[in-house]
């Protein structure tokens, strides 16, 4: 007699983009449920979304947007189980540099819908709950928090440091730019000629469209694969957050484990990661972030040795798969 086995939990995971951190949930999900993996827009995206939907046990959702307030809203009404992780943009509405959902009108009863609707939010910062829990006026008894995890055994460091303050970020567009901090950074790097400052992730052709004058001592390299940026995070002995708007930071959190000595801007999840293993600023004090950065490159090896022990100790990948799998197959 065969021995019965249970089925497994059917998941629609439904992202409109991929990342590598989405990309780690899927593979965490993937180890105990059959995953739909639905990354999708458009209205051929609503479409998608709908038929799929019939066919799942439970809906996770990454970030708030219009898609996952639709999906949501169907799953409820199909009595399937939702998630929702929120990351950052899905609850920012930064006027100032036009970043977040929230800044357009007819979206924000999606998003706002899909918060309140929602079984569970997972927030990868607590900075994050405090945020959705104003934007969509209420109190938020469905969020919860449950950071990124880290692979420590890949994310680990050399045996040398060299003088480098190194900074990882990503986009095409000044939003995205400024939502990074890079035009602080560039302000910064302009004021410490002497310190070497290594940018990867931004294409030259984005600051030349923009006239932004790229210092002498920074140097631009392009976007590449985690497994490539490992061999940065090893050679620099200083790694700088300085974002304006900002969840949990991954490359962050990767250089930590590296043991580079973290600077950060006073900004969402960015003192949740640093504690106080390196130094927190505030956004656009130049002078602050110059002497966080003299004193960050001074540091004999301890800052860094200690930021690697509080990625390890409070951002595990052990965390994350561990929560993730409780939530979705309810086990205690």
């Amino acid at each position: 007699m065969k021995e019965f086995k249970p089925r497994k939990k059917r998941i629609l995971f439904l992202s409109t983009f991929i990342t590598p951190f989405i990309q780690h949930d899927i593979e965490i999900l993937e180890d105990f449920a059959d995953v739909n993996c639905l990354i999708t827009s458009g209205i051929r995206g609503i479409f998608e979304i709908f038929w799929n939907i019939f066919f799942c046990d439970v809906l996770f959702c990454w970030f708030a947007s219009v898609y996952s307030g639709l999906a949501v809203s169907l799953a409820k009404l199909l009595g399937k189980k939702t998630i929702l992780v929120i990351a950052g943009v899905d609850v920012a509405a930064f006027s100032e540099i036009g970043y977040g959902i929230w800044l357009t009108k007819w979206k924000r009863p999606f998003v706002r819908s899909a918060i309140r609707r929602v079984d569970t939010v997972l927030a990868v910062d607590p900075s994050l709950k405090t945020k959705a829990k104003k934007l969509a006026c209420y109190a938020g008894s469905n969020i919860h928090y449950l950071p990124f995890g880290f692979d420590a055994d890949f994310f680990s460091p050399a045996e040398s440091k060299e003088k480098i303050v190194l900074t990882v970020s990503s986009g095409t567009t000044e939003v995205r730019l400024k939502t990074k901090g890079i035009d602080f950074l560039l302000q910064t790097a302009s004021a410490l000629p002497d310190i070497s400052f290594y940018l990867v992730g931004i294409n030259r052709s984005l600051f030349d469209s923009l006239d932004i004058a790229i210092p002498q001592n920074v140097t631009l390299i392009p976007a590449m694969e985690q497994r490539d940026l490992l061999s940065y995070y090893q050679r620099a002995a200083v790694y700088c957050q300085p974002s304006r708007s900002e969840g949990l930071p991954n490359a962050l959190c990767e250089a930590m484990l590296c043991e580079c000595v973290p600077v950060g801007t006073r900004v969402g999840g960015i003192p949740t990661a640093i504690g106080d293993t390196g130094f927190i600023v505030p956004f656009g004090s130049r002078e602050d972030m110059k002497k966080a950065l003299q004193k960050a490159l001074e540091d004999n090896h301890s800052l860094g040795k200690k930021a690697r022990r509080r990625i390890r100790e409070n951002f595990s990948l052990k965390t994350r798969i561990n929560g993730l799998k409780k939530l979705v197959l309810d086990t205690e």
